[in-house]
């Protein structure tokens, strides 16, 4: 494979194609009221019912004006009023303006909006400040459907509904919108070791953190999450966890109890019961990560040390969720480039997401700095960080002042 630290080890690269090949996209829908349907993925296109706006409408407060009119005087007699929900309905005479509220219907006849900064009111009269040769047909006007017009495509099926996409649903009077089910993801823990938060700790026992992490992660990818809690290393109780989880979920994912060499039942019942793709992977943190499927239900295999069970959730199970979603235009986070404040100890052979913090300086340069023990158990420095290092498999050490990759986090982080 080419790793030089690492023979036999798969490349990220080759693993994704392999995860995404193996993972469908879920199949049933629900009408949801669109309050209901944030962070949920469409099934269906939504074009437009109306144009939007549904009528020419001002940009801006100021006075309704024909263009012709304000030939023959720049002072013209205020004859009526046309604010927002309610529109002016009377006669309009000629020689004449209008004045006029952001957002209210333009009267029928009316070519431009002078806005009423340009004007000094004087009496009913008003003098139109204004270059009458510079007055353009249709300023200020925004016309009928310049949002959007009716039939138009507004939002494409498979995006994930936002905060930024239920505003335009409402303007377009949609109340209701189709979408994709959630994928439903059963997550336990391995090992003897584990100990709920909260009771006490005896000697050789730590608490189950992990869960803390993907539980919230999966939540963000857009999961229904099913957690089955801790499993101790027994056959027996990992056998009937395995039958239960692939019999309720899309995916089953565990962490700990994936990594070569370890004294437990995982391997042995995965393989009755399901198909391993891969076990190992060229990456660090979390290189015994374990993909595959269960029956109906796909298998993660996360590792059991905190950091590297929660950066290859982030990093391969979430575009396996956003593919099982249905979600058609999600993408990791950019890669940016970034100028090395510290140095980054590492050797060739794995890809290398190390814990960073980056910082832009007064004249707009990225830089990054490593947050401290890059160790697969400390979780501090996780808590600090703010984006990924992303150091290349063939890559060694980085000396400051070198330029390397970084991933600021997404929102699934926050």
């Amino acid at each position: 494979m080419g790793c030089c630290d690492a023979p036999g080890l798969m490349p990220i690269e080759q693993a994704m194609p392999i995860i995404l090949n193996q993972t469908p996209t879920v199949k049933e829908t629900e009408s949801l009221a669109i309050e209901d349907a944030i962070g949920r993925v469409l099934a269906q296109d939504v074009r437009s019912p109306i144009n939007v706006p549904p009528f020419d409408n001002s940009a801006m407060d100021g006075y309704a004006v024909r263009i012709a009119d304000l030939t023959a005087s720049l002072t013209l007699p205020v004859i009526g009023k046309s604010f927002a929900g309610a529109p002016f309905d009377g006669q309009w005479p000629q020689g004449s303006c209008i004045r006029i509220m952001t957002g209210a219907q333009i009267p029928e006849g009316c070519d431009a909006i002078v806005m009423q900064e340009d004007v000094t009111p004087n009496g009913n009269d008003i003098q139109f400040n204004i270059d009458i040769a510079a007055l353009k047909p249709q300023q200020h006007i925004r016309p009928t459907g310049d949002d959007i017009q009716t039939g138009q495509l507004a939002i494409e099926k498979g995006n994930r509904l936002t905060a930024r996409d239920l505003p335009m649903l409402a303007s377009l009077g949609v109340a209701q919108v189709q979408v994709l089910r959630k994928p439903i993801v059963a997550v336990f823990s391995t090992g003897d070791e584990l100990k709920p938060v909260g009771c006490e700790l005896k000697a050789g026992e730590i608490y189950d953190s992990n869960r803390y992490g993907i539980r919230p992660l999966l939540d963000k990818f857009g999961c229904e999450v099913i957690d089955l809690g801790i499993i101790p290393d027994d056959e027996a109780l990992l056998y009937e966890a395995f039958e239960k989880a692939k019999s309720i979920a899309d995916v089953v994912v565990t962490s700990g109890g994936v990594s070569v060499g370890e004294a437990d039942y995982t391997k042995d019942i995965l393989e009755q019961q399901g198909e391993i793709s891969f076990w190992k992977l060229a990456i660090k943190p979390g290189k015994p990560f374990a993909f595959g499927s269960l029956g109906n239900a796909l298998f993660c295999g996360l590792p059991g040390n905190p950091v590297s069970a929660f950066v290859t959730a982030y990093v391969l199970v979430q575009p396996l969720i956003a593919k099982l979603s249905g979600e058609s235009q999600w993408q990791e986070a950019p890669r940016l480039s970034a100028v090395s404040k510290s140095a980054f100890k590492k050797n060739p052979g794995r890809a290398d997401y190390q814990r960073a913090i980056f910082t832009v300086t007064a004249q707009g340069q990225l830089e990054v700095e490593s947050t401290g023990n890059q160790s697969s158990g400390a979780f501090r420095s996780m808590s600090i960080a703010n984006c990924f290092a992303i150091l290349e498999r063939e890559r060694g050490h980085v000396s400051i002042g070198e330029t390397v990759q970084i991933q600021p986090f997404s929102a699934a982080m926050y």
